[in-house]
């Protein structure tokens, strides 16, 4: 792709209705930031920014119950402060981290810029989503005034229904608003990559992050009502004195579960479908060759948006579900694999004989592809009964989503943050710190993660603040990796706030990349162009066209006049 130098023909947007903006600056000035600014960028900034401090929180929350568990006995936090941080520390790195990170971080982000758009298509609706997760964070912090909620991440009924009344009703408004948050931004997502794309972007010229937001927008459209309603039900049971789950009052526990983990499977989804979509183009740049299987890629992310939505019992194996049901989502979550594969299989043969760049962000990228396949191979053994029965609720369990969740979603937002800083500061990161935090995060998080698959295969289980002495060298191995994994934050954080400062300052496409965001300046102006970009090649034909050494590429900060 390439920018244009005349507007498009199309008579729905003549030269005039392109142009006639009244801008009153270039950039953003940096009080904007703390606003209720409806500018896609400046709401990209402001989830990746929040969201990555909730997930230094989460992050520490995480080191002092590694802290604990490093011995067997309860020594470091006492156990209701335990089941406060192991609850609160899930519910922040997904719902506060993973998700509002990648889909409203990177997708309000690159979206408009990937498909020529000069914003979303509802951008008050925009700016409101980012601000309802700011109580909602608010409400979680605050609830440890009240002792924190106490029942897991799950907070399945009955305990969540006797523990912490308090401190679960603010959890639950908390899930609620932050659902609300994602429905929002879901609404918008689809209609912006629908009727706002450049007239000459066709659905086959379309990035593959596009695609994997519209199969995550979907999925999160058909799910999280379904969360939500959950969540009032139980906000209901707490407060105002019904039963919809409470046995003792003819209450059905396993209601529950069916609606908590009809959204909460398709969760997952919602955090690596878009990291699949960074992947998508992340490794076709720094390999420097064409995607492999491009419509396979984009269509696997809708498939896993369809299959996703009916494999949810295979976490309840243990729930009395019937022998039939057991059977069908075994099935399904097999099948749920495949369309994975395709990705996996595709992103392995675009790398094959690629001219790879060993850059920060291709590090991680390789990161994620290997620590996300043993992931999902755990991941079929717990997709099948007999063995998901015999080590359910073990930290086999937890060694599993964490290979999914921090190798996977993690690894992507850091191959995301290395890849586009430059367009989004337009200031180069540094490399060297950058492979100082791969090497850290990926010795570090394998070393945490690993040992978790014997100690859960050997029976210890998972939310528990004592152990068996003799699970304690295991525990003890996991301890000193989730110290390195805190550790391997600093070189990031420095990374990012030297680079702001000393970074070398960044072209439009240092990369030399081919899809839209690039044809821009770093950072972009605000409305992203003067003159709105004609697509006239996909956006991976690398090897296609020649391509522009580094020291000829143009600086388009100055090429790009704005609008008078």
């Amino acid at each position: 792709m390439v920018q244009a130098t005349e507007a498009p023909t199309d008579a729905k947007l003549s030269l005039s209705a392109l142009t006639d903006y009244s801008f009153p600056q270039k950039q953003w000035k940096w009080y904007d930031y703390f606003t209720f600014n409806i500018d896609h960028k400046v709401i990209g900034i402001q989830y990746l920014v929040t969201t990555f401090i909730f997930y230094l929180v989460g992050g520490m929350m995480a080191v002092a119950m590694r802290t604990e568990l490093a011995t067997p006995d309860s020594d470091f936090l006492n156990p209701t402060l335990y089941n406060a941080f192991i609850t609160n520390h899930g519910t922040i790195m997904i719902f506060l981290w993973i998700v509002p990170a990648a889909i409203g971080g990177f997708g309000n982000y690159l979206v408009p810029l990937m498909i020529g758009a000069r914003d979303m298509a509802f951008p008050k609706l925009n700016a409101l989503a980012f601000w309802i997760t700011v109580p909602a964070a608010l409400l979680i912090f605050t609830s440890f005034l009240f002792g924190g909620a106490q029942a897991g991440w799950t907070s399945y009924p009955p305990l969540s229904l006797v523990t912490s009344n308090v401190a679960q009703s603010m959890w639950i408004v908390a899930l609620i608003l932050a659902g609300t948050s994602s429905i929002l931004g879901s609404v918008n997502f689809i209609v912006t990559i629908i009727n706002m794309r450049v007239p000459s972007m066709k659905w086959d010229q379309l990035p593959l992050f596009c695609w994997a937001m519209m199969a995550t927008s979907l999925l999160a459209l058909f799910a999280t009502p379904v969360l939500a309603a959950a969540m009032i039900l139980l906000l209901f049971d707490i407060n105002f004195g019904t039963s919809f789950f409470r046995p003792d009052g003819g209450g059905n526990v396993v209601v529950y579960q069916h609606l908590f983990w009809f959204y909460s499977h398709p969760a997952v989804y919602l955090m690596i479908l878009p990291i699949f979509g960074i992947m998508s183009e992340v490794i076709p740049v720094h390999a420097r060759k064409p995607i492999f299987g491009y419509k396979a890629i984009a269509y696997s992310s809708l498939a896993i948006c369809v299959v996703g939505l009916f494999v949810w019992v295979h976490h309840m194996f243990t729930s009395g579900t019937p022998p039939w049901m057991r059977i069908f989502f075994t099935v399904s979550t097999l099948i749920v694999a495949v369309p994975t594969g395709v990705k996996i299989f595709s992103w392995v043969a675009t790398l094959w004989g690629g001219k790879i760049r060993y850059t920060s962000a291709m590090l991680f990228a390789i990161s994620l592809l290997s620590m996300f396949v043993f992931g999902g191979i755990s991941g079929v053994t717990l997709g099948t009964a007999p063995f998901d029965i015999h080590v359910h609720d073990t930290y086999y369990v937890v060694g599993h989503f964490h290979y999914v969740l921090f190798g996977g979603s993690v690894s992507g937002l850091y191959a995301g943050i290395y890849h586009w800083f430059p367009k989004i500061t337009g200031r180069m990161m540094n490399e060297p710190l950058g492979r100082v935090h791969f090497l850290l995060n990926f010795i570090g998080g394998n070393l945490t993660f690993m040992p978790m698959h014997w100690l859960g295969g050997h029976g210890m289980p998972r939310r528990v603040a004592m152990y068996d002495p003799q699970f304690t060298h295991g525990n003890q191995l996991a301890t000193i990796g989730a110290y390195i994994l805190a550790v391997s934050v600093l070189p990031l954080i420095v990374n990012i706030l030297w680079s702001l400062v000393k970074g070398e300052k960044a072209s439009g496409n240092p990369w030399n990349a081919m899809t839209l965001e690039w044809t821009t300046s770093s950072p972009p102006p605000i409305e992203n162009w003067a003159v709105l970009p004609v697509i006239t090649r996909g956006p991976y034909a690398y090897g296609h066209v020649e391509e522009i050494p580094p020291a000829e590429r143009p600086d388009l900060s100055d090429a790009i006049a704005m609008p008078k």
